[in-house]
């Protein structure tokens, strides 16, 4: 690999599960803060804001500051400013997510917003739908913030925001923006904010339908971790589904910090 100038870096399945830390990922981040490499850690979780995902990484030993997190709720808020300025906008969604909106100056409110911005909801409801049908057949931009059908929780899988996402289209009749990986909008927010360009970038993750489409689409290089989705035995048929091969492949994160991290 050539000397890799920043990484993007999945979080759930790639540096932990859950509530615990993934082999090798504390010794990962230590190594790229010795080195000077910089990162940002990538994660389609709308829910938590920065600090939130930052003493989540700590409390399991992995070193990490809210500056390094870049989410789908701060990218969703950076695209709507950028796209319309102060911008009137519906949530449906958590802190995470109306921390980001509100901190892009945008202006929360229920009264006729010019976009509608959803992510996972767990007090997402049929008035919730209602009102979300309403303002999008009344013009409001539909925004989801990720794709993800469903997520894993202490008691099993359970539906994620592309799931509620998917009642809203199926109701409105009208596809939203998708922010979130696999769309690339995610990743330049992300290559932005490192100042790199994505020729530049490295994306690492364990999900070949999110993280790496995502960085392929972007045009980052990407380096697969077989540490949570993708795994030896369903690799092949999830690179079909894709649509697109990693540039490298990693058993686990000792193997790609020495890929990472070799001068």
């Amino acid at each position: 690999m050539e000397q890799v100038k920043g990484l993007l870096i999945d979080l759930d399945g790639t540096l932990y599960h859950g509530k615990n830390m993934i082999d090798g990922a504390d010794a990962l981040i230590g190594k790229l803060r010795e080195k000077n490499i910089p990162y940002l850690f990538v994660t389609n979780n709308s829910s938590r804001t920065p600090e939130q995902v930052a003493a989540h990484l700590i409390g399991m030993g992995i070193p990490a500051s809210p500056e390094e997190v870049c989410t789908s709720s701060l990218a969703a808020a950076s695209y709507i400013a950028h796209e319309s300025p102060g911008a009137k906008v519906a949530i449906l969604g958590e802190e995470g997510l109306r921390q980001a909106l509100k901190d892009a100056g945008l202006e929360v409110t229920e009264e006729q917003p010019h976009y509608v911005v959803q992510g996972i909801d767990r007090s997402f409801s049929y008035s919730s739908l209602a009102k979300a049908v309403q303002w999008i057949q009344g013009g409001a931009i539909s925004v989801l913030t990720n794709p993800d059908l469903l997520l894993p929780s202490d008691t099993g899988l359970t539906p994620g925001a592309g799931s509620l996402g998917a009642a809203i289209e199926a109701a409105s009749g009208v596809k939203p923006v998708v922010i979130g990986k696999p769309s690339s909008i995610l990743m330049k927010y992300a290559t932005d904010r490192l100042g790199l360009s994505p020729a530049e970038t490295v994306v690492v993750g364990d999900n070949m339908r999110t993280d790496i489409a995502a960085g392929a689409n972007a045009g980052c290089r990407t380096v697969l971790v077989m540490t949570g989705i993708t795994t030896s035995e369903n690799m092949e048929s999830h690179m079909t589904a894709a649509g697109v091969r990693p540039d490298y492949i990693c058993q686990d994160l000792s193997e790609a910090a020495d890929l990472l991290c070799t001068e």
